[in-house]
């Protein structure tokens, strides 16, 4: 069994505490003492992403919680993450892609952008600027699997085949090489704007 380790906290109004036995604070108030408490900035950021998009809370409630704890640490990096997760990033490869814009001054995507595919199912793209029409799509270790990597490649297709063109980059590469990533996407940004 892993050991479990205490913490202790000098501020708990009773909005933060959710009645029953044992006692216990709200899911808000857990997720940010989660990530606060987190062995690492990435950790804290996937405890914040993972609980917004399985709708165990919203960022709202999250925020709400941080505006009381004024001394919490990573209180800033909380705040940054869920501004991105309000304006789309579903998970942290999504928000390590935002944070990589903002670095290399590059314009903000809109994020998690709906289409509807030719049979009619709503599809969600990663990133998005409508101006040069061009996507981008991060991709974590599960589009490794065949069936998934099929799908990828058919969706993309049907993109281009509208008129767009596609990015795609593995999450790994965006936190080991975003300078190369940043300067693709420069590229491909620069190459597209409007005539």
């Amino acid at each position: 069994m892993a050991p479990v380790r205490i913490h202790r906290t000098g501020i708990l109004p009773p909005a933060h505490m959710k009645v029953g036995r044992p006692p216990r604070t709200t899911t808000a108030r857990a997720v940010v003492d989660a990530a606060a408490w987190a062995g690492s900035d990435d950790r804290a950021r996937t405890v914040l992403a993972a609980a917004c998009q399985q709708r165990r809370v919203t960022p709202s409630e999250l925020r709400e919680v941080l505006d009381v704890l004024t001394r919490i640490p990573r209180r800033t990096l909380i705040r940054t993450t869920l501004a991105d997760i309000e304006g789309g990033a579903e998970a942290l490869s999504e928000i390590d892609f935002v944070a990589l814009c903002r670095h290399h001054l590059l314009p903000l995507p809109d994020l998690q952008q709906r289409r509807i595919d030719s049979d009619g199912r709503t599809r969600y793209l990663d990133a998005y600027w409508r101006r040069s029409r061009l996507h981008v799509e991060v991709d974590g270790a599960h589009h490794m699997d065949v069936r998934q990597w099929s799908a990828d490649m058919l969706r993309q297709n049907a993109v281009w085949i509208r008129g767009d063109r596609i990015l795609r980059f593995p999450a790994w590469l965006i936190r080991t090489h975003p300078d190369l990533v940043a300067a693709q996407l420069r590229a491909a940004l620069t190459t597209a704007a409007p005539r």
